[in-house]
Protein backbone atom coordinates (compact mmCIF):
# COMPACT_ATOMS: atom_id res chain seq x y z
CA UNK A 1 0.00 0.00 0.00
CA UNK A 2 1.00 3.56 -0.54
CA UNK A 3 1.78 5.28 2.80
CA UNK A 4 0.63 9.11 3.58
CA UNK A 5 3.77 10.74 2.10
CA UNK A 6 3.79 9.09 -0.51
CA UNK A 7 0.16 10.06 -1.47
CA UNK A 8 0.86 13.74 -0.12
CA UNK A 9 4.15 13.50 -2.61
CA UNK A 10 1.49 12.30 -5.45
CA UNK A 11 -1.17 15.04 -4.89
CA UNK A 12 1.59 17.61 -4.79
CA UNK A 13 2.74 16.41 -8.50
CA UNK A 14 -0.54 16.38 -9.97
CA UNK A 15 -1.77 19.82 -8.38
CA UNK A 16 2.13 21.39 -9.44
CA UNK A 17 1.14 19.94 -13.01
CA UNK A 18 -2.49 21.15 -13.26
CA UNK A 19 -1.74 24.46 -11.91
CA UNK A 20 1.97 25.28 -13.19
CA UNK A 21 1.30 29.34 -12.74
CA UNK A 22 0.56 28.83 -8.90
CA UNK A 23 4.04 27.02 -8.44
CA UNK A 24 6.15 29.96 -10.25
CA UNK A 25 6.82 33.67 -10.43
CA UNK A 26 3.46 34.85 -12.68
CA UNK A 27 5.59 38.34 -13.47
CA UNK A 28 7.25 38.28 -16.47
CA UNK A 29 9.95 40.79 -16.58
CA UNK A 30 10.56 41.73 -20.14
CA UNK A 31 14.11 42.76 -20.70
CA UNK A 32 15.78 44.11 -24.05
CA UNK A 33 18.74 45.92 -25.21
CA UNK A 34 18.45 48.69 -27.21
CA UNK A 35 18.06 47.29 -30.73
CA UNK A 36 15.29 45.26 -29.79
CA UNK A 37 13.66 48.60 -28.42
CA UNK A 38 13.88 50.03 -31.93
CA UNK A 39 12.98 47.25 -33.75
CA UNK A 40 9.92 46.91 -31.56
CA UNK A 41 9.67 50.59 -32.10
CA UNK A 42 9.77 50.86 -35.78
CA UNK A 43 7.34 48.17 -36.29
CA UNK A 44 4.30 49.36 -33.45
CA UNK A 45 5.18 52.91 -33.35
CA UNK A 46 2.04 54.46 -34.46
CA UNK A 47 2.76 57.35 -36.16
CA UNK A 48 5.82 55.77 -37.83
CA UNK A 49 2.41 52.95 -39.29
CA UNK A 50 0.77 55.75 -40.27
CA UNK A 51 3.33 57.44 -42.28
CA UNK A 52 3.78 53.80 -43.89
CA UNK A 53 -0.50 53.98 -44.74
CA UNK A 54 0.72 57.55 -46.30
CA UNK A 55 3.29 56.31 -48.15
CA UNK A 56 1.08 53.30 -49.38
CA UNK A 57 -1.54 55.80 -50.64
CA UNK A 58 1.10 57.63 -52.69
CA UNK A 59 2.04 54.78 -54.35
CA UNK A 60 -1.93 54.02 -55.33
CA UNK A 61 -1.58 58.10 -56.62
CA UNK A 62 1.11 56.85 -58.27
CA UNK A 63 -0.52 54.04 -60.08
CA UNK A 64 -3.70 56.55 -61.00
CA UNK A 65 -1.54 58.91 -62.98
CA UNK A 66 0.19 56.01 -64.90
CA UNK A 67 -3.06 54.32 -66.01
CA UNK A 68 -4.16 58.19 -66.55
CA UNK A 69 -2.53 58.17 -70.39
CA UNK A 70 -4.42 55.04 -70.80
CA UNK A 71 -7.85 54.95 -73.29
CA UNK A 72 -11.01 54.17 -71.35
CA UNK A 73 -13.53 52.26 -72.15
CA UNK A 74 -17.62 52.37 -70.64
CA UNK A 75 -20.69 50.09 -71.81
CA UNK A 76 -24.17 50.96 -71.06
CA UNK A 77 -27.43 49.57 -71.16
CA UNK A 78 -30.47 51.49 -71.47
CA UNK A 79 -33.93 49.25 -71.11
CA UNK A 80 -36.71 51.32 -71.13
CA UNK A 81 -40.62 51.11 -71.00
CA UNK A 82 -42.89 53.97 -72.27
CA UNK A 83 -46.53 54.50 -72.06
CA UNK A 84 -48.78 54.97 -74.57
CA UNK A 85 -52.67 55.64 -75.45
CA UNK A 86 -54.35 53.45 -78.00
CA UNK A 87 -57.87 52.77 -78.56
CA UNK A 88 -58.85 53.87 -75.37
CA UNK A 89 -56.26 51.92 -73.26
CA UNK A 90 -52.81 52.89 -71.93
CA UNK A 91 -50.13 50.21 -73.14
CA UNK A 92 -46.45 50.18 -71.81
CA UNK A 93 -43.85 49.70 -75.06
CA UNK A 94 -40.69 48.64 -74.57
CA UNK A 95 -37.27 49.39 -75.98
CA UNK A 96 -33.75 48.90 -75.22
CA UNK A 97 -30.61 50.77 -76.34
CA UNK A 98 -27.07 49.48 -75.89
CA UNK A 99 -23.51 51.25 -76.64
CA UNK A 100 -20.14 51.21 -75.95
CA UNK A 101 -17.41 53.93 -75.92
CA UNK A 102 -14.08 54.58 -75.38
CA UNK A 103 -11.62 57.51 -75.57
CA UNK A 104 -8.05 58.88 -75.02
CA UNK A 105 -6.36 61.99 -74.69
CA UNK A 106 -3.79 62.65 -77.33
CA UNK A 107 -2.33 65.72 -76.22
CA UNK A 108 -2.94 67.91 -73.25
CA UNK A 109 0.04 70.24 -73.05
CA UNK A 110 2.33 67.62 -70.92
CA UNK A 111 0.52 67.67 -68.16
CA UNK A 112 -0.02 63.98 -68.11
CA UNK A 113 3.50 63.29 -68.07
CA UNK A 114 4.03 65.73 -65.80
CA UNK A 115 1.60 64.48 -63.15
CA UNK A 116 3.56 61.13 -63.42
CA UNK A 117 6.43 62.31 -62.89
CA UNK A 118 5.32 64.26 -59.66
CA UNK A 119 3.28 61.52 -58.13
CA UNK A 120 6.54 59.43 -58.26
CA UNK A 121 8.12 62.00 -56.76
CA UNK A 122 5.26 62.25 -53.46
CA UNK A 123 5.95 58.37 -53.76
CA UNK A 124 9.35 58.82 -52.64
CA UNK A 125 9.13 61.98 -50.41
CA UNK A 126 6.68 59.86 -48.48
CA UNK A 127 9.50 57.03 -47.73
CA UNK A 128 11.69 59.64 -47.05
CA UNK A 129 9.63 61.09 -44.34
CA UNK A 130 9.08 57.51 -43.20
CA UNK A 131 12.86 57.31 -42.90
CA UNK A 132 13.12 61.06 -41.28
CA UNK A 133 10.53 59.80 -38.37
CA UNK A 134 12.21 56.89 -38.02
CA UNK A 135 15.45 58.68 -36.71
CA UNK A 136 13.84 61.09 -34.47
CA UNK A 137 12.48 57.86 -32.97
CA UNK A 138 15.49 56.54 -33.06
CA UNK A 139 17.08 59.14 -30.74
CA UNK A 140 14.54 59.70 -28.25
CA UNK A 141 14.45 55.56 -27.86
CA UNK A 142 18.16 55.95 -27.56
CA UNK A 143 18.22 58.85 -25.32
CA UNK A 144 15.44 57.64 -22.92
CA UNK A 145 17.44 54.12 -23.13
CA UNK A 146 20.48 55.72 -21.74
CA UNK A 147 18.53 57.86 -18.94
CA UNK A 148 17.63 54.71 -17.35
CA UNK A 149 21.09 52.71 -17.26
CA UNK A 150 21.90 56.49 -15.57
CA UNK A 151 19.30 56.20 -13.06
CA UNK A 152 20.18 52.58 -12.26
CA UNK A 153 23.81 52.86 -11.49
CA UNK A 154 22.86 56.42 -9.76
CA UNK A 155 20.61 53.97 -7.64
CA UNK A 156 24.17 51.25 -7.05
CA UNK A 157 25.28 54.41 -6.31
CA UNK A 158 23.17 55.98 -3.84
CA UNK A 159 22.71 52.42 -1.97
CA UNK A 160 26.96 52.16 -1.14
CA UNK A 161 26.16 55.56 0.47
CA UNK A 162 23.23 55.19 2.54
CA UNK A 163 25.43 51.85 3.73
CA UNK A 164 27.96 53.79 4.75
CA UNK A 165 26.10 56.23 6.37
CA UNK A 166 24.20 53.22 8.29
CA UNK A 167 27.89 51.92 9.71
CA UNK A 168 28.72 55.52 10.70
CA UNK A 169 25.49 56.20 12.56
CA UNK A 170 26.17 52.59 14.43
CA UNK A 171 29.66 53.86 14.83
CA UNK A 172 28.58 56.95 16.42
CA UNK A 173 25.92 55.26 18.29
CA UNK A 174 28.51 53.33 19.72
CA UNK A 175 30.49 56.15 20.76
CA UNK A 176 27.37 58.09 21.59
CA UNK A 177 27.02 55.31 24.44
CA UNK A 178 30.00 55.42 25.42
CA UNK A 179 30.14 59.17 26.09
CA UNK A 180 32.66 59.73 23.42
CA UNK A 181 30.98 62.33 21.81
CA UNK A 182 27.62 64.49 21.90
CA UNK A 183 24.34 63.78 21.21
CA UNK A 184 24.38 66.55 18.40
CA UNK A 185 26.64 64.38 16.71
CA UNK A 186 24.63 61.37 16.86
CA UNK A 187 21.44 63.51 15.84
CA UNK A 188 23.45 64.96 12.42
CA UNK A 189 24.86 61.56 11.64
CA UNK A 190 20.87 60.88 11.73
CA UNK A 191 19.90 63.61 9.72
CA UNK A 192 22.20 62.86 6.90
CA UNK A 193 21.62 59.25 6.76
CA UNK A 194 17.74 59.95 6.59
CA UNK A 195 18.43 62.03 3.81
CA UNK A 196 20.82 59.82 2.02
CA UNK A 197 17.38 57.14 2.26
CA UNK A 198 15.29 60.07 0.33
CA UNK A 199 17.89 60.48 -2.07
CA UNK A 200 17.51 56.49 -2.61
CA UNK A 201 14.44 57.10 -2.87
CA UNK A 202 13.99 59.78 -5.35
CA UNK A 203 16.64 57.91 -7.39
CA UNK A 204 14.21 55.05 -7.68
CA UNK A 205 11.13 57.29 -8.41
CA UNK A 206 13.20 58.44 -11.55
CA UNK A 207 14.23 55.23 -12.62
CA UNK A 208 10.57 54.36 -12.66
CA UNK A 209 9.78 57.27 -14.77
CA UNK A 210 12.23 57.02 -17.20
CA UNK A 211 11.19 53.01 -17.79
CA UNK A 212 7.30 54.44 -18.12
CA UNK A 213 9.36 57.03 -20.48
CA UNK A 214 10.40 53.77 -22.33
CA UNK A 215 7.30 52.11 -22.35
CA UNK A 216 5.34 55.09 -23.93
CA UNK A 217 7.90 55.30 -26.62
CA UNK A 218 7.62 51.66 -27.44
CA UNK A 219 3.86 52.00 -27.05
CA UNK A 220 4.08 49.21 -24.77
CA UNK A 221 0.78 47.92 -22.56
CA UNK A 222 0.46 49.02 -18.80
CA UNK A 223 0.89 46.18 -17.17
CA UNK A 224 4.31 45.38 -19.49
CA UNK A 225 6.79 44.53 -16.64
CA UNK A 226 10.50 45.91 -18.64
CA UNK A 227 13.78 46.31 -18.03
CA UNK A 228 16.34 47.06 -19.90
CA UNK A 229 19.83 45.48 -20.54
CA UNK A 230 22.90 46.97 -19.44
CA UNK A 231 25.54 46.94 -22.24
CA UNK A 232 29.15 45.73 -21.84
CA UNK A 233 30.61 49.09 -23.08
CA UNK A 234 29.13 52.23 -22.92
CA UNK A 235 31.67 55.18 -23.78
CA UNK A 236 32.71 55.91 -27.22
CA UNK A 237 35.64 58.19 -27.70
CA UNK A 238 36.00 58.74 -31.70
CA UNK A 239 35.13 62.06 -33.38
CA UNK A 240 34.84 63.01 -37.17
CA UNK A 241 35.76 66.35 -38.34
CA UNK A 242 32.36 68.80 -37.62
CA UNK A 243 32.68 69.27 -41.77
CA UNK A 244 33.10 66.19 -42.69
CA UNK A 245 29.50 64.83 -40.63
CA UNK A 246 27.80 68.29 -42.55
CA UNK A 247 28.48 67.16 -45.89
CA UNK A 248 27.62 64.08 -45.60
CA UNK A 249 24.49 64.73 -43.77
CA UNK A 250 23.21 67.09 -46.17
CA UNK A 251 23.76 64.76 -48.48
CA UNK A 252 22.19 61.76 -47.28
CA UNK A 253 19.57 62.81 -44.27
CA UNK A 254 16.35 62.02 -45.38
CA UNK A 255 14.81 65.13 -44.64
CA UNK A 256 17.00 67.05 -46.69
CA UNK A 257 16.22 64.51 -49.40
CA UNK A 258 12.70 64.82 -49.02
CA UNK A 259 12.79 68.68 -48.81
CA UNK A 260 14.78 68.53 -51.97
CA UNK A 261 11.86 66.61 -54.24
CA UNK A 262 9.05 68.60 -52.54
CA UNK A 263 11.35 71.47 -54.39
CA UNK A 264 10.94 69.37 -57.80
CA UNK A 265 7.63 68.01 -57.40
CA UNK A 266 6.38 71.94 -56.73
CA UNK A 267 8.36 72.82 -60.24
CA UNK A 268 6.13 70.09 -61.96
CA UNK A 269 2.87 71.60 -60.66
CA UNK A 270 3.70 74.65 -62.40
CA UNK A 271 4.15 73.42 -65.60
CA UNK A 272 1.12 71.13 -64.77
CA UNK A 273 -0.97 74.51 -64.04
CA UNK A 274 0.38 76.19 -67.32
CA UNK A 275 -0.66 73.16 -69.27
CA UNK A 276 -4.18 75.33 -68.57
CA UNK A 277 -3.12 77.56 -71.10
CA UNK A 278 -2.72 75.05 -74.05
CA UNK A 279 -5.48 73.13 -76.33
CA UNK A 280 -6.07 69.27 -75.45
CA UNK A 281 -6.70 67.33 -78.27
CA UNK A 282 -8.77 63.91 -77.45
CA UNK A 283 -9.67 60.96 -79.98
CA UNK A 284 -13.18 58.96 -79.64
CA UNK A 285 -15.15 56.20 -80.43
CA UNK A 286 -18.02 54.38 -79.62
CA UNK A 287 -20.57 51.92 -81.28
CA UNK A 288 -24.22 51.43 -80.30
CA UNK A 289 -27.48 49.89 -81.18
CA UNK A 290 -31.13 49.95 -80.41
CA UNK A 291 -34.66 48.34 -81.07
CA UNK A 292 -37.72 48.76 -79.74
CA UNK A 293 -41.26 46.91 -80.12
CA UNK A 294 -43.82 49.66 -81.76
CA UNK A 295 -42.29 48.31 -85.65
CA UNK A 296 -42.68 45.64 -88.09
CA UNK A 297 -39.29 44.96 -87.58
CA UNK A 298 -37.95 41.90 -85.24
CA UNK A 299 -35.36 42.60 -82.64
CA UNK A 300 -32.45 41.19 -84.47
CA UNK A 301 -33.44 43.06 -87.59
CA UNK A 302 -33.59 46.19 -85.18
CA UNK A 303 -30.38 45.38 -83.92
CA UNK A 304 -28.76 45.79 -87.01
CA UNK A 305 -30.45 48.21 -89.15
CA UNK A 306 -29.88 50.40 -86.16
CA UNK A 307 -25.89 49.74 -85.61
CA UNK A 308 -24.04 52.63 -86.09
CA UNK A 309 -19.75 53.19 -85.01
CA UNK A 310 -18.31 56.40 -84.91
CA UNK A 311 -15.14 57.79 -84.11
CA UNK A 312 -14.10 61.11 -84.31
CA UNK A 313 -11.35 63.78 -82.05
CA UNK A 314 -12.46 66.50 -79.97
CA UNK A 315 -9.64 69.92 -79.81
CA UNK A 316 -10.55 72.00 -76.91
CA UNK A 317 -8.75 75.33 -76.97
CA UNK A 318 -8.94 77.90 -74.14
CA UNK A 319 -9.39 81.62 -74.72
CA UNK A 320 -11.15 82.79 -71.75
CA UNK A 321 -10.56 81.60 -68.23
CA UNK A 322 -11.53 84.52 -66.24
CA UNK A 323 -8.21 84.61 -65.14
CA UNK A 324 -8.07 80.90 -63.56
CA UNK A 325 -4.95 79.94 -65.37
CA UNK A 326 -3.14 83.41 -64.48
CA UNK A 327 -3.57 83.09 -60.71
CA UNK A 328 -3.24 79.21 -60.41
CA UNK A 329 0.68 79.95 -62.01
CA UNK A 330 1.21 82.61 -59.88
CA UNK A 331 -0.05 80.50 -56.57
CA UNK A 332 1.91 77.51 -58.16
CA UNK A 333 5.42 80.08 -58.37
CA UNK A 334 5.01 80.81 -54.76
CA UNK A 335 4.82 77.28 -53.77
CA UNK A 336 7.67 76.49 -56.03
CA UNK A 337 8.87 79.58 -53.44
CA UNK A 338 8.25 78.64 -50.77
CA UNK A 339 9.65 75.11 -51.06
CA UNK A 340 12.72 76.61 -51.84
CA UNK A 341 12.48 78.11 -48.42
CA UNK A 342 11.57 75.06 -46.40
CA UNK A 343 14.92 73.37 -48.33
CA UNK A 344 17.31 75.97 -47.30
CA UNK A 345 15.67 76.13 -43.83
CA UNK A 346 16.22 72.66 -43.76
CA UNK A 347 19.50 72.56 -44.57
CA UNK A 348 20.23 75.25 -42.32
CA UNK A 349 18.64 73.67 -39.22
CA UNK A 350 20.42 70.10 -39.97
CA UNK A 351 23.70 71.96 -39.82
CA UNK A 352 23.44 73.76 -36.74
CA UNK A 353 22.08 70.48 -35.13
CA UNK A 354 24.97 68.74 -36.05
CA UNK A 355 27.67 71.87 -34.79
CA UNK A 356 25.33 71.49 -31.41
CA UNK A 357 26.07 67.91 -31.13
CA UNK A 358 29.81 68.37 -32.08
CA UNK A 359 29.54 71.00 -29.28
CA UNK A 360 27.77 68.79 -26.95
CA UNK A 361 30.26 66.06 -27.24
CA UNK A 362 33.20 68.33 -26.75
CA UNK A 363 31.57 69.53 -23.47
CA UNK A 364 30.53 66.31 -22.49
CA UNK A 365 33.96 64.51 -23.07
CA UNK A 366 35.67 67.75 -21.19
CA UNK A 367 33.22 67.46 -18.39
CA UNK A 368 33.75 63.64 -18.00
CA UNK A 369 37.99 63.51 -17.81
CA UNK A 370 37.23 66.37 -14.97
CA UNK A 371 34.39 64.45 -13.49
CA UNK A 372 36.80 61.20 -13.21
CA UNK A 373 39.26 63.41 -11.60
CA UNK A 374 36.98 64.98 -8.99
CA UNK A 375 35.67 61.92 -8.20
CA UNK A 376 38.95 59.78 -7.37
CA UNK A 377 40.08 62.71 -5.14
CA UNK A 378 36.74 63.17 -3.24
CA UNK A 379 36.72 59.90 -2.70
CA UNK A 380 39.73 59.42 -0.91
CA UNK A 381 39.18 62.50 1.21
CA UNK A 382 35.82 60.86 1.90
CA UNK A 383 37.79 58.14 3.02
CA UNK A 384 40.67 59.77 5.40
CA UNK A 385 37.37 61.89 6.91
CA UNK A 386 36.04 58.39 8.03
CA UNK A 387 38.95 56.72 8.96
CA UNK A 388 39.78 59.76 11.23
CA UNK A 389 36.33 59.87 12.45
CA UNK A 390 36.84 56.21 13.76
CA UNK A 391 39.87 57.35 15.91
CA UNK A 392 38.51 60.31 17.12
CA UNK A 393 40.80 62.35 14.64
CA UNK A 394 37.81 64.34 12.56
CA UNK A 395 34.58 65.50 14.33
CA UNK A 396 30.87 64.82 12.67
CA UNK A 397 31.05 68.11 10.92
CA UNK A 398 34.23 67.57 8.48
CA UNK A 399 32.86 64.26 7.72
CA UNK A 400 29.62 65.18 6.52
CA UNK A 401 31.32 67.86 4.56
CA UNK A 402 33.54 65.59 2.98
CA UNK A 403 30.50 62.99 2.22
CA UNK A 404 28.79 65.93 0.61
CA UNK A 405 31.54 67.10 -1.85
CA UNK A 406 32.31 63.01 -2.55
CA UNK A 407 28.09 62.83 -3.51
CA UNK A 408 28.06 65.72 -5.18
CA UNK A 409 31.48 64.64 -7.48
CA UNK A 410 29.58 60.97 -7.78
CA UNK A 411 26.69 62.70 -9.20
CA UNK A 412 28.55 64.64 -11.90
CA UNK A 413 30.69 62.02 -13.29
CA UNK A 414 27.57 60.10 -13.34
CA UNK A 415 25.76 62.44 -15.25
CA UNK A 416 29.33 63.24 -17.21
CA UNK A 417 29.51 59.89 -18.33
CA UNK A 418 26.12 59.26 -20.28
CA UNK A 419 25.87 62.36 -21.05
CA UNK A 420 29.12 61.78 -23.07
CA UNK A 421 27.59 58.50 -24.29
CA UNK A 422 24.56 59.79 -25.38
CA UNK A 423 26.25 62.57 -27.62
CA UNK A 424 28.74 60.96 -29.46
CA UNK A 425 26.67 58.57 -30.48
CA UNK A 426 23.79 61.48 -31.75
CA UNK A 427 26.95 62.84 -33.54
CA UNK A 428 27.79 59.83 -35.39
CA UNK A 429 24.36 59.18 -36.32
CA UNK A 430 24.44 61.98 -38.03
CA UNK A 431 27.13 60.70 -39.85
CA UNK A 432 25.81 57.46 -41.12
CA UNK A 433 26.42 55.17 -38.13
CA UNK A 434 23.91 53.16 -36.12
CA UNK A 435 23.25 53.83 -32.81
CA UNK A 436 24.79 50.67 -30.70
CA UNK A 437 25.26 50.08 -27.47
Amino acid sequence: MVNKHMRRLILYLILFKAFPLYAQDSTTVTRWDLQQCLDYAKQNNITLNSLRLNARSAEQDQLLSRSAVLPNLSASLSPTLTHVKSTGNGDFVPSFNTSASSSVTLYNGGYLKNDIKQKDLLAKVAGLDLLASENDITLQITQAYLNILLAKENIVYVRDVVATSEAQLKQEQYFYDAGSVARKDLVQIQAQLANDKYTLVTAQNTHRQNILTLKQLLQLPTDTVFEVVEPDTLMATSLSPLREVQQYALANRPEVKSSELSVQSAQLELQKVRAGYLPTLTAGAGIGSSFGANTYYSYLKQLDNNFYQQIGVTLSVPIFSRRANKVNEEKSKLEVGQAQLTLQNTRTVLSQEIEQAYINVENAQSQYDAAVEQLRYTQESYRIANEQLKIGAANTVEVLQQKNLYVQALQSYIQAKYSSALYIRIYDFYRGIPVKL
